[in-house]
């Protein structure tokens, strides 16, 4: 019999913390993050990482689990969280995934396996190289020239990611994107009910993104920013620059632009990232799709939380 999961995925700041926890009470599981960012440590502000008022005493799994320092990558994240889910589902709960990093969630709920296929040092540290010399656009290009699905998907910004899909191509001759197709005609070793937090209005949804930066602001993000910075973990190599509103304030810090230039830069960049989320999360065909606003206001998770249950049918 085939893992029971459930899954909830949604855009940045559309509720997909609470809907999980709630679920999560109702059906007595253990929450697993799915966000490429909230693995590290030291990134809870700007990564709205779960607080423990937050968690409401539910377990939660894969969050602030690295340093800054530290490179993690999918396929490591894969591997975790397959371990997380049998060690929750031996005491008994059901894994709820929870969070907006579609490729992370599709690497969990693939057959394929990408962590060993495709690695080849040799070919990474020449990539590393090219990134290095002629800049993250030459290496973004190449990888648009065999995998043009690909490039799309991976930002030019990702030097690690693009370096992974064309570390996969030049190592088996298959594209990224070829992996990912044959991962999905075969079986998935689990049983997975999702649910996708979707919003009528664009505008709303971007008006709650923009009011989530200013409340980050308030708890404390520069300081959080600042420590990064600091520390030199916002440089282009290091996995803290990839994540929306870090290295939108270096300009700040460096003296080079104001702070509200800054913080609107996080917001027209978080708006940016919940607009490829959208499309991204369009792809799970079999999903129930939760519609969180009606006429200008946004329905609680309590109540989008008994719609999910009622509609999947889901059991334990």
């Amino acid at each position: 019999m085939k893992t029971k999961i459930i899954a909830v995925a949604g855009p940045t700041a559309s509720g997909k913390t609470s809907l999980a926890i709630e679920i999560a009470k109702k059906v007595g599981g253990e929450v697993i993050s799915n966000d490429s960012m909230q693995i590290y440590r030291g990134m809870e502000i700007g990564t709205a990482a779960p607080t423990r008022q937050e968690m409401a005493g539910v377990s939660h799994h894969l969050v602030g689990i690295c340093d800054p320092t530290s490179e993690f990558s999918c396929a490591e994240y894969a591997l975790l969280a397959r371990e997380k889910i049998d060690e929750i589902s031996a005491r008994g709960n059901v894994p709820v995934f929870c969070g907006g990093t579609g490729l992370y969630l599709d690497a969990v709920l693939s057959v394929s396996d990408l962590s060993e296929s495709g690695k080849d040092e040799a070919v990474r540290e020449r990539l590393s190289a090219i990134a290095e010399k002629e800049g993250a656009e030459a290496l973004h290009k190449r990888l648009r020239e065999v995998d043009p699905e690909a490039a799309d998907a991976i930002h030019m910004n990702n030097v690690r990611r693009v370096i992974r899909a064309l570390e996969i191509f030049e190592s088996t001759g298959i594209t990224k994107t070829e992996w990912d197709r044959r991962s999905k005609e075969r079986e998935l070793p689990y049983d997975v009910t999702m649910a996708v937090i979707c919003f009528e209005s664009r505008e709303l949804l971007y008006s709650r993104i923009d009011k989530r930066v200013h409340m980050m602001m308030k708890a404390g993000l520069l300081s959080e920013v600042r420590d990064l910075f600091e520390k030199g973990l916002l440089s282009a190599d290091k996995p803290a620059f990839q994540a929306i509103g870090y290295k939108e304030f270096i300009p700040y810090l460096e003296g080079r632009a104001s702070l509200e230039e800054c913080v609107s830069a996080v917001q027209q960049s978080s708006r940016r990232y919940a607009k490829r989320q959208i499309t991204w999360f369009k792809r799970y065909e079999n999903a129930v799709r939760l519609t969180a606003d009606h006429e200008g206001s946004v329905r609680g998770s309590e109540e989008l939380c008994r719609e999910f249950l009622m509609r999947s049918g889901f059991m334990r």
